[in-house]
């Protein structure tokens, strides 16, 4: 059993920046997949990036570009989005995720944990 929970969420104005946070808690495997989801309203859920866990190799989705940073703190137990730049296009519920086979990617249907996810405004 993993439990995810993020953290980090809020209201921010066009060009700042955010870091968001997300704890796990439970058996964490250094194989595992650690990702980022987004989910604006009425769009489908969008891959953000993906970080393994062992060797910090990172994936990024087409939409991503140099504004968002993934990582993680091992010893902390925690992954993080840096968030930079930030738009209004940018506003919607993150969530992390967690895959145990350690292949990065950016398939939801291909993640075994979900964390309840946290808000993100951006305002003009």
């Amino acid at each position: 059993q993993v439990q995810l929970v993020e953290s980090g969420g809020g209201l921010v104005q066009a060009g700042g920046s955010l870091r968001l946070s997300c704890a796990a808690s439970g058996r964490t495997f250094s194989k595992y997949t650690m990702a980022w989801f987004r989910q604006a309203p009425g769009k489908e859920r969008e891959f953000v990036a993906a970080v393994n866990w062992n060797s910090g190799g990172t994936y990024y989705g087409d939409s991503m570009n140099s504004r968002f940073t993934i990582s993680r703190d091992n010893a902390k137990a925690t992954m993080y989005l840096q968030m930079d730049s930030l738009k209004p296009e940018d506003t919607a519920v993150y969530y992390c995720a967690a895959d145990r086979s350690g292949v990065v990617h950016g398939i939801p249907q291909n993640y075994d944990y979900w964390g309840q996810g946290t808000q993100v405004t951006v305002s003009s």
